[in-house]
């Protein structure tokens, strides 16, 4: 599946054939996670890349090969619900589970490697990196490819399948949460999937993916996570510089969702359009703007000794 992915991706932004990550298991709570790595000891700097729904560590492994053949060592945990990570209750993960899981992820990679460590969360993965950048303190930077509130009634209606029922629902869900919170139903029913990616082709290979677009997602997760809400308000947000790597042909979660967050963080940012590229980027020139942006943050820690200063310049 995850060579199935691989070949949406330009062919000279692949990683050759040789590299491939090496699956690892970390304990949390009552869970196994599931956590793909690429390991390069000598690595000035640390990628740990984040899913959003209907994602997995092999749905994202074109990005987060290409970041690894560029020279960073790249770590891509299966989110609970997703992938190969072993939940024992699936109707049980809520959007906190996530929140909980990545920030005591983040402090034992930490624990365990001092190296500077960079977040890079794809879709609703960006707030995800976000938030865990701003409990822990641990990140070097924080890269985003959407940085999506779930409080605005704008963000809520982008991302639901039925924008019309939007008002209605998260009212109806909390007075049910009893009663359907561990009902778990297809991802495409709550979902716009059709619309994670500009090319049809790479949206049926989502579709059709079980580990990932394919699969079932508990109502009370959904719930949750439209009812979740930062760590940190943005403008107090100063943990770490943030890079917001958002696609230009976004059809799913249009620019203007993420600027409205982004332009209030208080940190050093920079926006970076991904020209061309859909909600899940591999199209020309945007992703090659995304591996240019890899690059860069790892030449730039490697030559300032473990500081980040992707914010040092801001592209509005």
């Amino acid at each position: 599946m995850r060579d199935d992915y691989l070949r949406f991706l330009p062919e000279d932004l692949r990683p050759s054939p040789g590299l491939r990550p090496r699956s690892t298991w970390w304990r949390w709570r009552d869970l196994d996670l599931h956590v793909e790595r690429v390991e390069r000891p000598g690595a000035a700097l640390r990628l740990l890349v984040l899913h959003g729904a209907g994602g997995h560590a092999g749905a994202l492994w074109p990005l987060a090969g290409m970041a690894a053949e560029l020279g960073l060592e790249v770590v891509v945990p299966d989110l609970p619900g997703y992938g190969r990570t072993r939940v024992p209750r699936p109707g049980r993960v809520r959007y906190p589970d996530w929140v909980g899981c990545v920030t005591d992820l983040v402090a034992a990679e930490k624990a365990a490697d001092p190296r500077p460590l960079v977040l890079f969360g794809a879709s609703m993965g960006g707030m995800l990196a976000y938030d865990v950048a701003a409990r822990t303190g641990l990140a070097a930077a924080v890269v985003a490819t959407c940085l999506l509130d779930p409080r605005r009634d704008a963000v809520r209606a982008a991302v639901g399948r039925h924008r019309s029922l939007v008002p209605a629902t998260l009212p109806l869900m909390r007075l049910l949460a009893p009663v359907i919170d561990d009902l778990r139903v297809p991802i495409r029913l709550v979902a716009r999937m059709n619309a994670i990616a500009n090319d049809p082709a790479l949206v049926r290979l989502v579709a059709r993916d079980r580990l990932g677009g394919g699969s079932r997602v508990p109502l009370g997760f959904v719930r949750s996570y439209l009812e979740s809400a930062p760590a940190i308000e943005p403008e107090e947000f100063t943990s770490c510089p943030v890079l917001l790597a958002h696609p230009g042909a976004d059809r799913w979660t249009p620019i203007g969702l993420s600027r409205a967050f982004f332009d209030r963080i208080a940190a050093p940012k920079r926006l970076v359009v991904l020209d061309n590229a859909g909600h899940y980027p591999v199209e020309e020139p945007g992703v090659r703007r995304l591996a240019d942006a890899f690059d860069l943050l790892r030449a730039d820690i490697d030559h300032h000794d473990g500081e980040s200063h992707v914010g040092r310049t801001e592209r509005a």
